[in-house]
């Protein structure tokens, strides 16, 4: 629920180091909004977009904007779950902001610490928050569970000789990831244990209804995501490939740790697809992708911030002004 006075900046020494702490945060991530722009080879990204048809490219934006816009749903069911009262396009802008930050810096930066300082901003307790974020998080990987799971145990992957997994032990991962996927529902469908710890971090099961709208919502979400790839990959390999490509390639980028999955992404598209697809249009593509998903809306994501600060920063000042403290809506 929300909290009263939750704007009011607090006092005392500890008011010190809060500043202290987010001064440091912010100067930490406009230092990899730079070098992550400094990174970026523009030339290249020209290139790659020019070579593409104007109809592809706006196809996959309007794709990419779909996805940004079913992941910004996903905190939605966490208001419906935890019952606080921010508005629907509050609830959005802090999804789709922490979402931007999370695919360019990674999850601690974005996912996390960006959630929390937005949601505490318009008066959200951080008991709730956690609940929201847990809920978002399950929401997100139980989609690739289950579309990871059809793909690799189908066999729509046949990974090369030099490729670390076999095909075998693809497939056998692909039906526990289904098994994962299906325990998950059962145990919100029966189980009468409803609040579990992971990693230090409590949980509360949903009722089934509100799990299987996390699976739709999640599932239509990662096929969004490929479905941009394939758009601009100009149909060179078939949907279920790319599908199957992208899940390996989202899920080494998280096991590597590195912001973006730069580099990550585009080696296991070449290791995947080299051999179908000259390399210079794979990576043209690739290029693309990321200038549509992950740029232009980190771009829209850092107005969209300095926007929120600016309104939640004025009204905490005039609160103080007035001595006034009433809780956020």
């Amino acid at each position: 629920m929300a909290r009263s006075g939750s704007l009011a900046t607090p006092r005392g020494p500890w008011s010190f180091v809060r500043r202290a702490l987010w001064t440091a945060f912010f100067l930490v991530v406009g230092w990899l909004v730079y070098d992550q722009a400094r990174q970026v080879e523009w030339d290249q990204v020209l290139a790659a977009v020019r070579r593409i048809p104007v109809w592809h490219l706006v196809i996959a934006a309007l794709l990419a904007a779909a996805s940004h816009g079913l992941y910004s749903s996903f905190d939605l069911l966490g208001r419906r779950w935890t019952g606080h009262r921010l508005r629907t396009a509050q609830v959005v802008t802090v999804t789709f902001v922490s979402y931007a930050f999370n695919l360019n810096f990674g999850a601690l930066v974005g996912g996390v610490a960006f959630r929390y300082r937005l949601y505490s901003r318009l008066g959200l307790e951080n008991a709730t928050i956690a609940r929201v974020v847990g809920l978002s998080l399950v929401t997100n990987w139980l989609g690739y569970v289950v579309l990871a799971g059809a793909v690799f145990a189908g066999g729509g992957i046949a990974p090369p000789d030099s490729f670390r997994i076999g095909s075998m032990s693809l497939r056998v991962l692909g039906f526990v990831l289904l098994a994962v996927a299906a325990a998950y529902l059962a145990a919100c469908a029966w189980s009468k244990r409803r609040d579990f710890s992971i990693r230090g971090h409590a949980f509360t099961l949903p009722p089934l209804r509100m799990a299987l709208e996390q699976l739709l919502r999640s599932v239509l979400n990662w096929l969004a995501i490929a479905a941009v790839l394939y758009t601009l990959l100009q149909q060179a390999l078939p949907f279920q490939t790319v599908l199957g490509i992208f899940l390996v390639a989202a899920i080494a980028g998280v096991v590597a740790h590195v912001p973006a999955g730069l580099g990550v992404i585009e080696a296991v598209f070449v290791t995947l697809a080299g051999a179908d697809v000259p390399r210079s249009e794979l990576l043209g593509a690739l290029l693309a992708y990321r200038a549509l998903y992950y740029l232009a809306p980190l771009a829209i994501a850092i107005a969209a911030y300095l926007v929120i600060e600016g309104r939640t920063g004025a009204v905490a000042r005039a609160r103080r002004r007035t001595g006034t403290c009433s809780p956020t809506g």
